[in-house]
């Protein structure tokens, strides 16, 4: 019985390999793109089916990174859980070297120094110090086991369903920067604000504008849960439970922006799909900056100590 085509290239592959160990010569193959896995010709510089380039690409990269959180459909999602939890860990720790995490704290009370040198957002500095970087991090940062919690639920809830549709690097960049719109917005009103639920009401603003272009009772029935759901997040917000409505309302504007702007599906051609990675990496790196500078200004005298 014949093996399937890809077998036979495989087992090519082994006896080329063979070959070569033992000195013989090798013969051209073709190759295969290192971003969606076609099978393209020996001397292709760019996929047939993705557009991808044989020599380097974003979306070569992109995979290659996506693949420390296994091969699933959710990477960003995984990253971002991830990261919540461990910045949550790194702020306790902060805590309790500073001899400040004793009793209930960390239900519901880890904030003041510790997460403001860790970059939470505050007007004074991101406005007067220009610590812009503050509007990313702060959204890795959470006042306690009860607001992480209730935020991770969120994310796992809302996040892997718009990452599919989306596709992770627009999904990444929907994520950041509604996030970080959000907390410009409420330092501009002049909160001290930390906490990822600003960039989760930018994922239900996206959703909002998802049920407004698809029609159907499902559609409906999702923006009536979802405007159920806005409507008493705010009124919990104006009861004075520590809630921010200044970095919700704006993080869920941004998003229903940006969701009526983009089309709500994967990259369809390789123009949309350069586009969409060149997106998810500049909001990638955005981050990884944002941490660096707060690592840098860790140290930096508090402003009600200068």
């Amino acid at each position: 019985m014949a093996l399937p085509y890809w077998w036979q290239w495989r087992v090519e592959r082994w006896k080329n390999s063979m070959r070569g160990f033992f000195g013989g010569e090798q013969q051209p193959r073709p190759k295969i793109c290192p971003a969606c896995g076609a099978l393209v010709g020996i001397s292709a510089t760019r996929c047939h089916e993705c557009g991808a380039s044989m020599r380097f690409s974003l979306a070569a990269l992109s995979k290659k990174l996506s693949s420390v959180f296994g091969e699933q459909e959710t990477p960003v999602t995984s990253a971002l859980l991830v990261a919540n939890i461990l910045m949550f860990g790194i702020s306790f720790v902060a805590l309790a070297s500073e001899g400040r995490s004793g009793g209930f704290r960390i239900l519901w009370g880890m904030g003041g120094e510790t997460v403001y040198r860790l970059g939470a957002s505050h007007p004074y500095p991101i406005f007067i110090g220009h610590q812009c970087w503050r509007l990313v991090t702060a959204m890795f940062l959470h006042g306690g086991l009860i607001h992480i919690g209730f935020n991770m639920m969120s994310l796992m809830q809302l996040g892997p369903a718009l990452e599919e549709l989306y596709g992770s690097a627009r999904y990444l960049f929907l994520y950041v920067v509604t996030g970080a719109f959000g907390f410009l917005v409420s330092a501009w009103f002049g909160n001290f604000s930390l906490g990822a639920s600003g960039a989760l009401l930018g994922l239900v603003g996206v959703m909002l504008a998802i049920t407004t272009k698809r029609g159907g009772a499902y559609m409906r029935d999702l923006r009536s849960r979802l405007v159920s759901s806005v409507v008493i997040l705010f009124i919990l917000g104006f009861s004075g439970v520590g809630i921010d409505n200044y970095a919700h309302f704006a993080g869920l504007v941004a998003g229903f922006g940006l969701g009526k702007f983009l089309a709500d599906r994967q990259p369809m051609n390789s123009r949309e799909r350069r586009t969409a990675y060149a997106l998810g990496w500049l909001a990638g790196l955005a981050v990884v900056a944002s941490f660096a500078f707060m690592i840098v200004h860790y140290r930096d005298a508090l402003p009600w100590q200068r």
